[in-house]
């Protein structure tokens, strides 16, 4: 079948991609998806800002697939390869007018559109493609009530995007942005011990460029520890439950403290919760009155595909800012690099 190019500049790459292969706490280059169907592009604003604060390389994209023109209900044909080319054209277009106020703000901007499928997998290839050591940004999108609804390429963008991926909800941000840091420093969940580091990070490394705050948050549940008490017991006992509440939280206080002292934050900005993390962190959120929380995406099994968790996902819903998801620096993204353009 007959394929439609992109229209586009960057060199692809051939070969695997991992979060490893990114630098994630440097910004050179920022990646943002443009919704070709609405008009309004949160999204384009808030990759614009960053880029303005930061001195970024701006790239708007547009990725686009319609069956009906692909040639996979009918043989392809030469009026379906110049009617995709049309439509490709078309969209390029678009992306200049959108280009070109932030060019006359002083941003470096690219434009790129293309066709490819699934749309998640398409913006992976292209993040891959333009180089390492920036964000994606994707729009997240709000019912009546502001609950947040995640589409299905915004998820399957959390699990298999490898580099740092911003979900931007459609307002805007603070003059001095805030940032929480979700941490797990007691490595729950499988989370990988790194992760935390590169949380802070990159959280510390946005905030000082456009101007902001970093706060840690790490919640930790007492029932647990009750539970496993409980459950070692095997014969009835009179447990001293405070007592085991007690020395939960005074293990879960000095590995937090270790980790928010080398990242050199102030006792304020650090925020130690008993409870559910699904339940405390939008609330600190809204108490902080919070821009963005950065929170690393969690493996059950990293030779498997990459889930972002029970309690993860719980919380995204219920975020009242943006989110920043970073992953571990062995993940590899399942995928593949070659682009399914008409196929």
């Amino acid at each position: 079948m007959l394929s439609v190019g992109a229209y586009s500049q960057g060199e692809p790459a051939n070969r695997p991609f991992s979060a490893s292969g990114a630098t994630m706490n440097e910004l050179k280059k920022i990646l943002a998806v443009v919704d070709p169907t609405v008009a309004d592009q949160p999204a384009v604003r808030r990759a614009a800002w960053l880029a303005k604060q930061s001195g970024a390389e701006l790239e708007l994209l547009v990725c686009y697939y319609n069956e009906y023109l692909s040639g996979d209900r009918l043989f392809d044909s030469p009026s379906l390869e110049k009617a995709r080319d049309e439509v490709i054209e078309n969209h390029e277009k678009h992306l200049e007018t959108l280009a070109e106020p932030l060019r006359s703000d002083g941003i470096v901007v690219k434009t790129s559109a293309l066709w490819d499928h699934p749309l998640y997998e398409g913006i992976v290839r292209r993040a891959i493609e333009t180089g390492s050591g920036r964000l994606v940004n994707v729009t997240h999108h709000h019912s009546v009530d502001t609950r947040a609804l995640l589409t299905n390429t915004d998820w399957n963008l959390i699990r298999t995007c490898p580099i740092p991926l911003w979900l931007v909800k459609p307002q805007e941000v603070a003059e001095s942005p805030v940032f929480v840091a979700a941490i797990d420093p007691m490595h729950q969940n499988d989370k990988p011990a790194a992760l935390d580091d590169e949380i802070l990070h990159v959280a510390k490394d946005i905030a000082d460029k456009v101007h902001g705050e970093v706060h840690a948050f790490h919640a930790y549940d007492p029932r647990i520890a009750v539970a496993t008490a409980t459950a070692n017991a095997y014969i009835p006992v009179s447990l001293p439950f405070d007592e085991i509440e007690q020395q939960m939280h005074e293990d879960h206080a000095k590995r937090f403290k270790e980790i928010t002292t080398f990242h050199k934050l102030a006792d304020d900005n650090a925020h130690l919760v008993a409870g559910l993390t699904h339940e405390e962190l939008p609330l600190i959120a809204e108490k902080l009155k919070a821009d963005v929380v950065v929170m690393g995406a969690v493996a059950r099994n990293r030779w498997k595909r990459l889930f972002i968790g029970a309690t993860a996902e719980r919380t995204l819903e219920d975020l009242p800012c943006d989110l920043l998801i970073i992953k571990p620096d062995w993940f590899q993204t399942p995928v593949g690099l070659e682009n399914h353009e008409a196929a």
